[in-house]
């Protein structure tokens, strides 16, 4: 069952191979915890008490609310799914409260850091050309990481100056590309040609292989640590950057939202929290009756 759970979200749902990592993962652990507890082996079997003595051994591990929150929707996915497929008649989880967590503030990077990152990366050889593509697409556009990754060639319109990413559950959107962006882009293709050849993926490595997600994070985490003193630095702090930037430029939510690739406004207006916490600040530095 838990492997024609897998080809559901692989192939109909078509989620990303992280998600389907991270689910399997989550499913195997509760099995583990079954078999090892309850000498249980069929978790479509299993009941709120076995699931919920899983909670409590979880909590107890010192995970946090949040990612123990993150294994039950998991689990619950799992047999909503044996639901759809008649294999049960009720969710044990039907009625699970998730437990409650602290809310989560993202502290964007500010506009003169971005711009200083991008300024300071000012080599010409292949991985720093690479490099300060990588933050300037990321900035740019606001895409995922998994986004970025994905990336071909016939994503990229040099005419129309416009890049095509193909979002969650396979949905494309068009983004308009920068000139400053397109002239960062058409050197780096310059380059790719030199030593690799631009067939496959448009983003690689040193060695031409494909881009992985921990190589993104190295990059982000190499350049932003010279230029900021902010704990997280990570390319959804970029994402989150892009969307506040432009809120408080002025952009309207809906724009923002399809930029952004969310399929509901409630998703996007997370960040219009972080907008009004600059224009407080920009209020109280210049009013003239505030207590500056």
């Amino acid at each position: 069952m838990i492997d024609k759970f897998i080809d559901y979200i692989s192939y109909e749902k078509k989620y990303s191979s992280h998600t389907i990592e991270a689910y399997k993962k989550d499913i195997d652990s509760f099995l583990g915890f079954s078999i090892v507890e309850f000498d249980q082996a069929v978790i479509s079997e299993s009941s709120y008490g076995e699931i919920r003595s899983w909670i409590v051994s979880l909590v107890s591990s010192g995970l946090s609310n949040r990612t123990v929150n993150r294994k039950i929707s998991s689990l619950n996915s799992f047999y909503k799914f044996l639901q759809r497929i008649e294999e049960i008649k009720i969710n044990p989880l039907a009625g699970h409260k998730a437990l409650k967590v602290a809310k989560r503030i993202q502290v964007p990077f500010s506009e003169k850091e971005i711009v200083s990152v991008i300024e300071g990366i000012d080599g010409e050889d292949f991985a720093s050309v690479r490099d300060k593509l990588l933050v300037e697409l990321l900035y740019s556009t606001g895409m995922r990481r998994e986004e970025l990754i994905n990336l071909n060639h016939s994503s990229i319109n040099i005419n129309n100056a416009t890049i095509k990413v193909l979002g969650k559950r396979n949905k494309e959107r068009i983004i308009p590309l920068l000139q400053s962006v397109k002239k960062t882009l058409q050197k780096y293709l310059l380059l790719k040609e030199i030593e690799f050849g631009c067939n496959g993926y448009l983003m690689v490595s040193n060695k031409g292989n494909k881009l992985y997600g921990t190589l993104v994070y190295r990059v982000i985490k190499l350049y932003f640590s010279k230029e900021s003193t902010k704990v997280k630095k990570s390319p959804h702090v970029i994402r989150h950057s892009f969307a506040t930037h432009l809120l408080n430029e002025g952009a309207d939510l809906n724009s923002v939202k399809e930029l952004l690739g969310h399929s509901s406004l409630a998703s996007t207006q997370i960040y219009t929290h972080t907008s009004l916490d600059y224009l407080k600040e920009v209020y109280n530095q210049a009013h003239p009756r505030s207590e500056k």
